[in-house]
């Protein structure tokens, strides 16, 4: 286990107002005070800042010791590095313990440079205990599922990331012979001049190169016309040949991918680069799959990446074909409801909108555990327009289309910095060259003073997203006497929200247990069945089962459905009639015989 860094957090008690002369204030004004447009916050955490793994940790830990009898911690087990994957459960257990709920599981930073969905992860915590108790919809929200979030799967790549110059963070740590020579990781970039960034590297040639410098800006390159000189060749990336091979920078750190080795679609690296050697050999793949096997009642799955601004579906391949058209609809529902609630977001499928992906985290959780799963690409670099002259970007007569937009918005927003400007260097093997270029959190990482928005819509979608995993409900029962000790009992049940119990895949699949409808009681059940219209006189559909006590629903309770089970029995006395769904929770009625 990791030692956590040491900090102090001081408290700092601010007085208002004189002892002299201050009224006093009756309770309900300062509660409604409290509650304004400016609330006091129980833990007045700071989002305007990138945290390290530790910080993570620690700001877990806080939160945890602040929010006790709604929050618990735990280590998944170690990264390949040996760092701690800290998950947080959230759950009132006044309402019930976790698996009786719908579970909604939230990742992030499966790639070691896509920071921003960590601080989105740990915004969600924060949010909802702070608005616990005040806000009428998120403490309902607390109340009728349990949240699991996990702000980092790939601690070692976020923590490379923050602290070198940011090239290679990608992957996990697990050595990779990356260039086939026998050694591991032997020739990653270099910071040769020590600035922290890895650098764009030119040199002037004049009459003799294959770029030029922009008209618009001479920062930017540009490739010449097919049968034209230019006067510069750009050589790459900063680096060297450290291992003597004749190659730069073509071993790095690791060289794999994390979000490539999960068992659906998996395929061999070479079919899908980056896939390891056999479905779950990370450890930290290994660990979350672990985890949620564990934890079947788990609906809703979110694993945050960056960046395009995309709500993204599986499947990941096109060979993989359709999903039924049932899963699409509530897949569409949701996504494109994200569209509206996240701004220059698109909602697309992975491999017909992105690229595509074999063995990837959101085709596996959503065949393999039978879960809704999304990944969202934060940050859209059209946020910087935010303006009425959008269109303006657009258009290649604009002083800001193309690349100049980004250095437009760093200029006059970010006041440069982002950007390093071109300057000489002499290189050890490359001689007299210029090196510059932009730092590793641009282009990648939305410019902090846009994260509280990104923060919040991206987590409000989440919650959105787990508003609608599977609830079910018992509703209006009645008790007919037909003759004797003969009944005809009805009750209703209902799913409440747009999410089945059981996917069409995942029924497929078989990988989600069957609901259960069952009898306890002092009867004898004599035959069942559903009720087609319960308004109007007809059949029922029979249910042809040995054990009426206990009928298995293979396809389970589909999203905002009422259905009306139809019992007929012989006993006395009272009659519990239970509906048990792994995803949709278990309800339960009774009813009382003449």
């Amino acid at each position: 286990m990791n030692t956590m860094k040491k900090r102090t957090v001081t408290v700092l008690t601010l007085v208002l107002g004189t002892v002299f002369a201050a009224p006093m204030l009756d309770a309900p004004r300062l509660q409604a005070q409290q509650r304004g447009s400016d609330p006091e916050h129980t833990l007045p955490l700071t989002w305007d800042r990138w945290l390290d793994h530790d910080e993570i940790g620690e700001r877990m830990q806080l939160m945890q010791r602040t929010w006790p009898d709604l929050l618990s911690l735990q280590s998944l087990g170690n990264s390949f590095g040996g760092r701690e994957m800290w998950l947080m459960t959230i759950n009132n257990p006044r309402t019930g313990s976790e698996l009786e709920k719908a579970g909604m599981f939230i990742e992030a930073n499966v790639h070691g440079n896509e920071i921003q969905g960590g601080e989105v992860a740990l915004y969600t915590i924060w949010y909802l205990m702070e608005n616990y108790g005040e806000i009428d919809e998120i403490t309902r929200l607390v109340d009728e599922r349990v949240f699991y979030i996990l702000p980092t799967v790939n601690p070692d790549g976020r923590d490379y990331f923050l602290d070198n110059a940011g090239s290679g963070a990608r992957t996990g740590h697990i050595p990779v012979d990356s260039d086939g020579d026998g050694l591991f990781d032997e020739d990653p970039p270099n910071d040769l001049n020590g600035n922290g960034v890895i650098e764009q590297i030119r040199k002037y040639t004049p009459g003799a190169g294959n770029f030029r410098e922009s008209e618009q800006d001479p920062r930017i390159m540009v490739p010449v016309e097919p049968g034209s000189v230019g006067d510069w060749v750009m050589l790459g990336s900063e680096g060297i040949d450290d291992d003597g091979d004749g190659r730069v920078n073509e071993d790095p750190v690791g060289g794999y991918d994390p979000n490539r080795n999960y068992a659906s679609d998996w395929q061999p690296n070479y079919i899908q680069g980056g896939s390891m050697d056999y479905p779950f050999q990370l450890p930290e793949a290994r660990a979350i799959n672990d985890f949620m096997v564990a934890r079947p009642n788990i609906a809703g799955f979110q694993s945050f990446h960056n960046s395009g601004g995309m709500i993204l579906r599986p499947p990941g391949s096109a060979w993989y074909g359709q999903y039924p058209s049932a899963d699409i609809r509530v897949y569409d529902e949701i996504g494109e409801t994200g569209e509206r609630m996240l701004p220059y977001y698109d909602y697309l499928v992975i491999w017909r909108g992105l690229y595509t992906v074999h063995g990837g985290s959101i085709d596996w959780t959503n065949d393999g555990l039978g879960i809704i799963s999304f990944s969202n690409e934060l940050w859209n670099g059209g946020q910087y327009f935010n303006s009425p002259l959008l269109q303006e970007q657009q258009s290649g007569d604009s002083p800001i289309s193309g690349q100049q937009s980004r250095y437009f918005f760093d200029d006059l927003l970010e006041f440069g910095d982002q950007y390093v400007e071109w300057a000489p260097f002499q290189h050890p093997t490359l001689g007299a060259v210029e090196m510059g270029g932009f730092h590793k959190l641009s282009g990648r990482v939305n410019p902090r003073f846009l994260s509280m928005e990104l923060f919040h819509r991206n987590m409000a979608f989440t919650l959105y997203h787990a508003d609608m995993m599977p609830m079910m409900s018992m509703g209006e029962t009645s008790v007919e006497l037909v003759s004797g000790d003969l009944y005809r009992v009805r009750v209703d049940v209902r799913n409440e929200r747009l999410i089945p119990t059981i996917t069409v895949k995942g029924r497929q699949n078989n990988v989600v247990r069957p609901d259960i409808l069952s009898v306890d009681g002092d009867v004898n059940i004599v035959a069942a069945g559903w009720v087609t219209d319960k308004n109007r006189p007809g059949p029922t559909q029979m249910i042809d089962q040995s054990e009426l006590d206990r009928i298995l629903l293979r396809s389970g309770a589909p999203g905002r459905h009422t259905r009306t089970i139809e019992y007929l029995v012989r006993g006395s006395g009272s009659m519990t009639v239970e509906y048990s769904s792994i995803k949709g929770g278990t309800v339960r009625t009774t009813v009382q015989l003449r």
